[in-house]
Formats: C-alpha cells, sequence, structure tokens
C-alpha cells in the first residue's frame, strides 16, 4: 500500500509543470524631453535565460507607454527582487 501512494505522489508531482518567476532588469529611454529609467519586469518562463526572446516580450509593453527599450541587463528569479526594488522605483514590476 506504501508503495502505491509513494508511486501515486511522485507521478503527481512529475504531473504538475514546474513554474518558475523569470525577471529581467531592463535601461530604456523616452525622447522629448530626453529621460532614462532603470526597470524590472516579469517575463514568462519560456524566454527566460533568451536574451533576444526576453527583449521581444518587453519592448512592445514599453513602446506602448511611449518607451523605448534600450538594453535587457540580467535576468533572475525571485530571489534578485529586494536588490533591485529601490533603485527601480516606479519602474518596479510597472511593464
Amino acid at each position: 500500500m506504501f508503495r502505491l501512494v509513494l508511486c501515486a505522489a511522485i507521478a503527481l508531482m512529475l504531473a504538475v509543470p514546474a513554474s518558475a518567476d523569470c525577471y529581467v532588469d531592463y535601461k530604456a529611454k523616452r525622447d522629448a524631453p530626453l529621460r532614462l529609467a532603470y526597470g524590472v519586469s516579469q517575463v514568462s518562463d519560456p524566454v527566460c535565460g533568451k536574451p533576444r526572446q526576453e527583449r521581444g516580450e518587453l519592448a512592445p509593453r514599453l513602446v506602448a507607454n511611449g518607451w523605448t527599450l534600450l538594453k535587457i541587463i540580467s535576468s533572475f528569479g525571485p530571489e534578485g527582487l529586494g536588490e533591485r526594488k529601490a533603485s527601480a522605483g516606479a519602474f518596479f514590476l510597472r511593464y
């Protein structure tokens, strides 16, 4: 009986997709007048760690609000949010 319960528990754990939150920090600009911004945004798991795909996901969000993405600085998990929150200010998880 124990083996049956153990096998069922393992099968259930394997059936649930793993989901890790992924974030990027970035630099963006807005013209007329020139404004520069540093921000932190969440990106989807499939693009995590793939700079071109991260850029492709984030850039349209920024453009829709008048910003141009200059650079993705890095990608990281939830453990990196705390140290970046103060630096990102109003741009922390905004886009």
